[in-house]
């Protein structure tokens, strides 16, 4: 069997902690997955996995084999991308991950334009709430929303982020409009619970103002808290990316739009710039280039 092969079910086994799991993400058969694994443990003559009926986790020499696996893969990645740009060609795979609601609102159609261009590439989207290690889950390109990205991590910026607090129609005529930032005390607030839950900032002219909100309802996903928000569950403070159409169509309504929030940017992140591949570089490029032109 091929043991390039043997050493990328391993690293997602790995990754994943299940066997059924690898066999999804790699469309193959259980049966196949372990028949992989038991040939690089015979290969190297050692155990790679304990194995018990709830889980799977890394021996001593896992481990080290999980880091010379992941070495591999990626220098055998490097190799066809190195050889197919002589061609002009992107190949091989690229692995993003990103939030829900950037992949909902902007980062699927910029992807799939992209591919439209490079047809011998292939993309992997992780959609994910928290942060995960590039390194180790093997991401070549994080985009994140943030006001400090991490210091560990080389950092593009892609475009600024805006928010606005918005609710629905029918939500403010059930309770009124507020008129400043200190009324929303009184109100039913929406909150994401890694950005503000609990302390709202507002800034206007030279004035700023800091509010305390309790919130009612908080979510880790800024698209249930959009959706909330059309259901007339309250006030929320959303991305523009996302609720401009909803502001546009009168689905919600922008509240204290003289009162400025703090701006966040999108960032590309990656783990090195150090052998940064074509195809990385070009979608780099790709993504700078579109979102230059959204309104955001």
């Amino acid at each position: 069997m091929d043991r390039l092969t043997a050493m990328r079910v391993f690293a997602e086994v790995a990754a994943s902690g299940s066997f059924s799991a690898t066999a999804d993400k790699l469309e193959m058969s259980r049966p196949m997955v372990t028949r992989y694994i038991d040939t690089l443990e015979q290969w190297l003559k050692v155990r790679l996995l304990q194995r018990t009926t709830r889980s799977v986790t890394l021996t001593d020499a896992g481990e080290q084999c999980l880091r010379r696996s992941r070495q591999m893969l990626t220098l055998m990645e490097n190799v066809e991308e190195e050889t197919a740009s002589h061609d002009g060609e992107l190949r091989g795979q690229l692995r993003l991950t990103c939030s829900m609601s950037f992949a909902y609102a902007h980062l699927v159609a910029a992807v799939t334009d992209f591919l439209a261009l490079h047809p011998q590439l292939k993309i992997d989207l992780n959609v994910s709430e928290g942060s995960l290690n590039l390194v180790e889950a093997r991401i070549d390109l994080a985009i994140r929303i943030s006001s400090e990205p991490d210091p560990m991590l080389i950092a593009r910026p892609l475009a600024r982020c805006d928010s606005v607090l918005v609710a629905s129609p029918a939500y403010l005529n059930a309770h009124g409009q507020p008129h400043m930032p200190d009324e929303l005390t009184a109100h039913r607030c929406l909150s994401h619970v890694n950005f503000g839950k609990s302390i709202w900032r507002f800034t206007r002219n030279d004035e700023s103002m800091q509010v305390s909100v309790a919130s009612h309802f908080s979510a880790n996903d800024t698209i249930t808290l959009q959706q909330a928000v059309l259901a007339g569950g309250g006030i929320a403070l959303l991305p523009t990316y996302l609720v401009n159409t909803d502001i546009a169509q009168g689905a919600m309504q922008v509240i204290l739009p003289e009162w400025g929030v703090p701006t966040m940017t999108i960032y590309a992140l990656f783990p090195s710039r150090r052998h940064l591949s074509p195809a990385v570089r070009s979608l780099l490029d790709f993504l700078v280039q579109r979102f230059s032109i959204i309104p955001w």
